[in-house]
């Protein structure tokens, strides 16, 4: 740790160097007395049996929010909920496809085919509306991205006004930042620019490799966040009422649509969305899309508390810190055990948002945030960051005036902290009080070592990423204390023996030293955004400032 700079407590922060963060000196006290007792006590509490998983709308996760409430109002955080409360209810849709009412039929002046749902196709269910007929002209659309700036649009010569779009599963090979790429490939991206040029319905092509994971929309309900009667939120099917119908149908049933023997494989098209150059092909198509969907509602609340910033102008701004309260409940046994107690997976992050509190709980006057401070538990994240998505669309306080959101997921607390990931940060100004975090605390920040696993896109900072507001996810590096010790395999086993498994328990591997760490980077993060009179912004030309405000 660098050495300690004991400032008068007028001083707010100063930075006399480019590496040397300074700070009040009852910061520094209430920073050294983060307490891994205190981390871990937070564990043991929410990972126990009796919260039986912490799934939304259940007992357990009302158990779980009535834990937070109560540390809340220990910790002088004021209620930012609805009516005064510290609960913002989010309405849940789940929504299940009707297989034997859905219908996928395709023609040309001369033959007329249907394909089998399960087999060559599946719908995604329609969250506007809950049935749905589609009938317009096929035409092809590569990958459905539209990213000129990076050299790449699918769109470009493709007129996609009231038709319905043939689209590729993935993301051509071309040079993206991962990052980018990762929000390129998602569906919801997919399906925002299809909505924007004028599609009125999608077909996306999968690889057969893909086919028993799309399958899994047969019969099962997908969830999403009620905004309106007629609009929700939601990551697995499909939100916009512009858009019709969305199908998936599987690569080896494409040949019975194409027009001519040399197209008969998905192989084909995927070569021609892979090319910038190539032209597309005229299909000569007409389809027909029916969507029948089920709907069934619940509510769960978010968990949403304030500490007032003492800025009498800056003290209407808010900085976010996030986590996940919600997990997977009751699920498959393994070795006679059901309860998936999300100890790490989020039990953790919840803690240290709690204790970031607990250190702005123990600062002077003078040393209070500029800014005001959200502490946003979210539900239903494993459910599609539906919870987050809901806040971040719809929050408690003006959108506006919300100037960033640090978010904490499952930071996978097993080895001693040396290095960090800021996922998303290097796209905004973010990255500047991330390295003066990083630098004060003895941090490394490495790039992603997953990159693989598009974690970018993953957990609840994106849902404020797409409503232009800059955030980050903070996950671990691969540094060690030793250079015998391979952090990633272990981090690998780590995942495969418990992430998402009813191992996921207190007794799990945990390094709470590690978590003190983690808290007070976070909260260093926050805090600097928090006393600063500039807001955060997207990085010039940017890929994600097309989301600015």
């Amino acid at each position: 740790m660098r050495s300690v700079y004991l400032l008068p407590a007028a001083i707010l922060l100063a930075f006399v160097l480019p590496d040397e963060l300074l700070l009040p000196a009852d910061v520094e006290r209430a920073l050294e007395d983060v307490s891994a007792d205190t981390f871990r006590a937070h564990v043991v509490f929410l990972a126990d049996d009796a919260l039986q998983g912490r799934q939304s709308d259940t007992e357990g996760y009302e158990t779980a929010v009535r834990y937070v409430e109560k540390q809340y109002r220990q910790l002088g955080v004021l209620p930012a909920g609805d009516d005064g409360t510290y609960r913002q209810e989010v309405t849940l849709r789940s929504a299940r496809v009707v297989a034997e009412e859905s219908e996928f039929a395709a023609w040309t002046d001369t033959t007329r085919l249907s394909l089998s749902y399960g087999d060559d196709f599946v719908m995604l269910p329609n969250f506007s509306e809950q049935d749905q007929v589609v009938e317009a002209p096929l035409v092809f659309a590569g990958f459905g991205v539209s990213a000129p700036e990076f050299g790449h649009d699918d769109y470009a010569d493709v007129d996609a006004d009231g038709k319905i779009v043939l689209i590729l599963y993935g993301t051509p090979q071309r040079e993206f930042d991962h990052v980018v790429r990762s929000t390129l490939g998602q569906l919801g991206t997919k399906l925002e620019t299809a909505k924007n040029h004028g599609a009125i319905g999608v077909v996306m092509a999968a690889p057969t490799r893909m086919w028993s994971r799309v399958h899994r929309f047969t019969g099962d309900s997908v969830w999403g966040a009620v905004l309106s009667d007629s609009t929700a939120l939601t990551r697995s099917g499909n939100p916009h009422p512009e858009i019709g119908a969305l199908a998936v149908v599987r690569w080896e049933s494409l040949g019975a649509l194409m027009p001519d023997t040399s197209m008969a494989k998905g192989e084909y098209l995927y070569g021609i969305g892979m090319s910038p150059t190539a032209s597309r092909p005229e299909l000569n198509l007409t389809l027909r899309l029916k969507s029948s969907s089920r709907f069934e509602h619940t509510t769960s609340p978010n968990v949403v508390g304030v500490i007032p910033g003492r800025d009498p102008d800056l003290k209407s701004t808010y900085v976010v810190h996030s986590a996940h309260l919600d997990h997977v409940g009751i699920g498959r046994p393994v070795e006679g055990d059901s309860i998936y107690n999300g100890a790490h997976d989020n039990a953790s992050g919840v803690a240290s948002v709690l204790e970031i509190a607990r250190v702005y709980s123990k600062l002077g006057e003078e040393s209070r945030p500029r800014r005001s401070v959200l502490l946003l538990m979210t539900t239903a994240e494993e459910l599609g960051l539906l919870g987050s998505a809901y806040f971040a669309y719809n929050p408690t306080v003006p959108k506006e005036r919300i100037v960033a959101n640090v978010n904490t997921d499952m930071p996978t607390l097993i080895a001693p902290l040396r290095s960090i990931v800021p996922l998303g940060a290097e796209h905004s100004t973010l990255l500047s009080p991330v390295q003066n975090a990083a630098d004060y605390l003895g941090l490394e920040i490495a790039e992603d070592h997953m990159p693989q696993q598009v974690r970018f896109v993953r957990s609840d900072h994106y849902s404020f990423v797409v409503q232009g507001i800059p955030s980050l996810h903070v996950k671990y590096g691969l540094k060690t204390d030793d250079p015998e010790y391979d952090l990633k395999s272990a981090i690998d086993t780590f995942t495969k023996e418990y992430y998402h498994k009813p191992a996921d328990q207190i007794d799990a591997p945990f390094d709470f030293e590690a978590a003190r760490t983690y808290v007070k980077l976070n909260f260093l993060i926050g805090y600097q955004v928090a006393m600063t009179g500039t807001a955060p912004r997207w990085n010039d030309g940017d890929y994600f400032s097309r989301y600015a405000r």
